[in-house]
């Protein structure tokens, strides 16, 4: 078993944080400069050190600092001496920079077919009528084995599907030419936000995240500030990664250290509007997960931005001071009051907006699972740089990752926008031959009757029209057993997903 690790520290008190209570999950909180990106920086190279890979956005872009020694910095200095401790072993954590635009680290890209019908609706922000269409023509692409790779699979999926949706009305439900056009307009402006740059391949392999260096675990950092000009793409983007995990590890039940530490920073943003469906969805996963070894972070500003539901499942606590000067605040405060285990020496509701810079409420779990005594505490800095590395510190990290090369060069393999065209391209051309044999030739003028001419032409155009739609439609006839099979969030998974 792992040793307790000290995370904070007042005159009186000393809070541990127990390594085998890190996939119990927890939640970090405070209002913007009380601390909190300091104690999520702390919380992260902890989980380095037990061997543990980590995962954060970085939405300020002042983490990457995580990698880089520490020491140079004399307010650390100076509350290490307050609170009566040794200097630190200053030391970086290993680091892995990615960023969906591939500016400021490796390139991160999902497949439209993994990342699923529920995410994209998500995305898309599509209503209940459009989200069933949108799920219709997923499941006519995975009945066919036709692969969703980037938007212009979808986009050409979708107008196939518009096109002959007579065809596919009995076996899949009626297709509504209006919704078809509201998820095409959707693909364009989710395109102009760097869509087109996120989906395609190579897919990101969640495995290239879980690596360890000289037995520290790598800490990934997603840059995300650009990302976050694209809130609902961040969102679904970090629920994807969760749900990449939940589906492709194993279950473990109790371990001694977390397998993986996901931190969801600016996590309000995936449940503002969010449907019913989704936090559902969410609260299944958080609740679940847990068995996998991963421990779910949510780093945000109110505990009142997270579900009541998903809010019962953080049992590590974290909280900075929040600032009562509006009813919603005022409320925040009460509802952070209320979800933190009442210590008789402290006011917890009274103390919240009381705290400084780098002083929190603290409770984490006890070995049997039981949330401590909540105390006003000094949370104890990370031994790495607090603020972001240099530019060169960060292209030398880029250039030194073990995933270095991998995923820089994108790759067009053949998915349903080829198998498509070139079912369009096949029709249109034996369309040109029946037409040429039917005007043609002088024999044929001759001979045949013009009733003999009118069925065959008119059997020959009949059989061009819907060639591609009964082919499918047969093929999802005979592919039982065979269709492409999601997980819990609408990811494929398994040995399934090529």
């Amino acid at each position: 078993m792992s040793e307790p690790i000290l995370i904070a520290k007042s005159s009186t008190q000393e809070v541990f944080f127990l390594p085998q209570m890190g996939n119990r999950h927890g939640l970090i909180t405070g209002a913007t400069g009380t601390g909190k990106t300091v104690s999520l920086q702390a919380l992260a190279q902890h989980f380095s050190d037990l061997g543990t890979p980590v995962f954060m956005a970085d939405v300020k872009g002042d983490l990457t600092g995580i990698s880089q020694v520490g020491g140079d910095n004399d307010k650390v200095k100076s509350r290490l001496q307050d609170l009566g401790l040794p200097e630190l072993n200053w030391a970086g954590a290993p680091t892995t920079l990615w960023d969906v635009f591939g500016e400021k680290g490796h390139p991160v890209r999902a497949t439209i077919s993994d990342m699923g019908p529920l995410l994209l609706s998500r995305m898309l922000d599509l209503n209940d009528t459009q989200a069933g269409v949108l799920t219709m023509v997923f499941k006519i692409a995975d009945d066919n084995q036709l692969l969703l790779l980037d938007l212009k699979d979808l986009r050409s999926m979708l107008q196939f599907v518009g096109d002959n949706a007579k065809q596919f009305t009995t076996d899949y439900g009626n297709v509504s030419a209006a919704s078809i056009g509201a998820i095409q307009r959707g693909l364009l402006t989710l395109e102009s936000q760097g869509g087109d740059q996120f989906f395609g391949e190579p897919m990101l392999n969640i495995d290239d995240m879980m690596q360890t260096v000289s037995g520290k675990g790598v800490i990934n950092i997603m840059a995300a500030d650009k990302l976050m000009q694209s809130p609902r793409l961040y969102g679904a983007f970090l629920l994807w990664m969760l749900s990449e995990l939940f589906e492709r590890l194993p279950e473990v039940g109790d371990v001694d250290k977390p397998k993986f530490a996901f931190f969801f920073d600016e996590a309000h943003l995936l449940f503002n509007d969010a449907p019913k469906v989704l936090l559902e969805k969410i609260e299944q996963v958080v609740r679940l997960i847990r068995s996998k070894g991963v421990g779910v972070y949510f780093v945000t500003q109110n505990p009142i931005d997270i579900p009541d539901t998903v809010l019962g499942q953080l049992g590590n606590r974290v909280q900075h001071a929040l600032r009562a000067f509006t009813p919603r605040d005022q409320k925040a405060v009460k509802v952070a009051a209320t979800t933190m285990r009442e210590n008789p020496e402290l006011n917890i509701e009274t103390v919240i907006t009381e705290l400084g810079v780098g002083e929190a409420l603290v409770s984490t779990l006890d070995e049997k699972g039981r949330p401590n005594i909540t105390q006003r505490v000094y949370m104890i800095p990370p031994p790495s740089r607090l603020g972001p590395a240099t530019e060169d510190e960060q292209k030398q990290l880029i250039r030194q990752s073990v995933v270095a090369g991998v995923y820089e060069q994108t790759v067009d393999a053949e998915s349903a926008y080829e198998k498509l065209q070139a079912r369009a391209t096949e029709t249109a051309k034996a369309a040109e031959e029946a037409q040429k044999e039917d005007e043609g030739g002088f024999f044929g003028s001759i001979f045949g009757s013009d009733d003999d001419k009118k069925k065959k032409s008119s059997s020959r155009n009949d059989s061009l029209l819907e060639s591609a739609a009964k082919s499918m439609i047969r093929a999802a006839s005979s592919n039982i057993g065979r269709e492409i099979t999601r997980g819990i969030l609408g990811s494929l998974f398994g040995s399934k997903r090529r």
